[in-house]
């Protein structure tokens, strides 16, 4: 028998799964994930965006050369260390991320109006707590 935690990782894997089936993107998760950083954060070093997103420096490093060839992020000097850089979203990035969002969150509102107003409440509990989750490492 599934314990609540095995129960509660394979229900957010699954939403997870699905929410990104709905985004139809060429971008890859980690792409998406990093435009998400950014449109949250602001401008960030490759470091600081590896940090966040609990990946290797060259792993960031990767995506952000990507979204860049893309034209989806720009590179500009540091403020105050000429030997690092600082990666922020173009205007291209931005509404890359919102029409993406919007599909996704379309869905979801979707699944969510078929639900009744106790579960739709009971859901935005659980969201804050879910929150707790991830930031509480």
């Amino acid at each position: 028998m599934p314990t609540d935690a095995q129960n509660l990782a394979s229900s957010v894997a699954r939403l997870n799964r699905r929410l990104r089936q709905e985004r139809h993107s060429e971008l890859t998760p980690n792409q998406m994930a990093v435009l998400a950083t950014l449109h949250k954060h602001g401008p960030l070093s490759p470091g600081a965006i590896a940090a966040i997103e609990q990946v290797q420096p060259p792993s960031a490093t990767r995506t952000v050369n990507c979204l860049v060839e893309k034209g989806l992020a720009e590179r500009q000097p540091h403020p105050t260390d000429r030997r690092q850089v600082v990666v922020s979203l173009s205007a291209q990035g931005v509404e890359v991320l919102a029409v993406e969002r919007a599909r996704r969150d379309s869905w979801l509102a979707a699944r969510l109006a078929a639900l009744t107003t106790e579960e739709r409440a009971t859901l935005r509990d659980a969201s804050v707590l879910l929150e707790k989750l991830v930031v509480s490492e």
